[in-house]
């Protein structure tokens, strides 16, 4: 497991994450930054509340990217059987065209 300090709405964070340092790096600046922009235009606002609202935000955003997944996954699967429908359905075919082709020759 690796350290980085991550800067965050003035305060210093140490982490320790078996992540890339880099990507926990970016994550760490977008997170400053929403908060930090959060502060900036309403001046009401306090840090806790700001990170708070930057925690709805992120946890609406990974809900419906769950819910995108899943209905990703269900029509990939349809695909999929569709697929196998379509494979047995021309060996059945061409089972018929050979047994037709091997009479019309018997004939």
């Amino acid at each position: 497991m690796e350290k980085i300090k991550l800067q965050i709405a003035g305060e210093e964070y140490n982490i320790g994450t078996d992540d890339d340092l880099d990507y926990v790096a970016g994550i760490g600046a977008e997170l400053d930054k929403k908060i930090t922009e959060l502060m900036q235009n309403n001046s009401r606002i306090s840090v806790t509340q700001a990170a708070i609202v930057t925690a709805l935000e992120y946890a609406d955003l990974y809900k419906k990217s769950e819910i995108t997944s899943e209905n990703l996954r269900n029509q990939i699967q349809g695909y999929l059987e569709d697929a196998a429908r379509a494979r047995s359905d021309a060996e059945l075919s061409k089972r018929e065209c050979e047994k037709l082709a091997k009479e019309l020759k018997n004939k």
